[in-house]
């Protein structure tokens, strides 16, 4: 799972201290550019949780799909094969009419 491989949440980065320096950086820049950063998080999190959610719901149906397929199959053949049977027994009486039952 992805959760399992990201070393930081949008919680830390919000959390995220930094000591200051004589000439460090404007702390409101810095903050300014963690919420961009905390916003983007937060929107990768959601789209990983609604692509999961849609894999798994995807899964399930090609399952469901795999299982309902073998009977779909059988019932399509039998017919198929039901009308290619009684078409060359009436293609054999046409073109060799009574002959063929003598």
């Amino acid at each position: 799972m992805i959760s399992d491989k990201v070393k930081l949440t949008a919680k830390d980065i919000l959390e995220k201290e930094f000591k200051s320096g004589m000439r460090g950086y404007k702390q409101e820049d810095v903050d300014k550019f963690l919420d961009l950063i905390i916003k983007d998080y937060e929107t990768f999190h959601q789209e990983i949780e609604d692509l999961q959610q849609d894999n798994m719901r995807l899964r399930k149906q090609l399952e469901d799909t795999n299982r309902r397929a073998p009977a779909q199959q059988q019932q399509q053949t039998g017919t198929t094969n039901f009308d290619i049977l009684k078409r060359l027994s009436n293609l054999e009486k046409h073109v060799f009419g009574n002959k063929l039952y003598d």
